[in-house]
């Protein structure tokens, strides 16, 4: 079974192994000093701002999956630092980060998601394109990013996912 559950500063260095080692399998670097800094203290960046961070555990308790909810302004949110570990991939686990992770944007009262991507995430990028997420010109897009895209949240995002709030289980599919 897997669960998913918010991240602390704790995990700070499980989940910079998993982002930084996902990045490397699609030829990205890692960029502690600037793009990857928000890991460095989760809880500042991510939860005490009003997001959230919230990572997915396999059954031994390794974190396998990570996804974040950062605040930009009134309403918008950011989708951030979504990865599932490559031995996680094919077992509908990135749908469910993302479902989860779009319940508790709404849940937290966000009502568009924008976020930014690399053409080499293929998989991740036809992902969100069929959860509704369409392309859109960013003012700013970070380095290793070259796409951006942004989805409305609808009224009903928050109850169509309560089955993978922060402490359900999520299983394979």
């Amino acid at each position: 079974m897997k669960m998913i559950r918010s991240a602390n500063n704790a995990d700070t260095q499980q989940i910079t192994n998993l982002v930084f080692s996902v990045l490397r399998a699609y030829g990205l670097k890692p960029d502690p000093a600037n793009t990857d800094a928000d890991l460095n203290n989760i809880e500042d960046h991510y939860i005490e701002s009003g997001g959230c961070f919230d990572v997915l555990e396999n059954h031994k308790n390794e974190i396998v999956g990570t996804v974040g909810i950062y605040p930009m302004q009134s309403g918008l949110c950011e989708l951030r630092k979504m990865y599932l570990s490559p031995a996680e991939k094919g077992k509908g686990l990135g749908k469910k980060l993302l479902e989860h992770a779009l319940a508790r944007a709404s849940d937290l009262g966000f009502n568009r998601v924008t976020l930014e991507t690399a053409s080499e995430l293929k998989e991740a990028i036809g992902l969100y394109k069929k959860y509704g997420f369409i392309p859109y010109r960013a003012e700013h897009v970070s380095e290793r990013c070259d796409q951006a895209y942004i989805k409305q949240l609808d009224a009903n995002q928050a109850s169509e996912a309560t089955s993978t709030s922060s402490a359900g289980p999520v299983t394979s599919s």
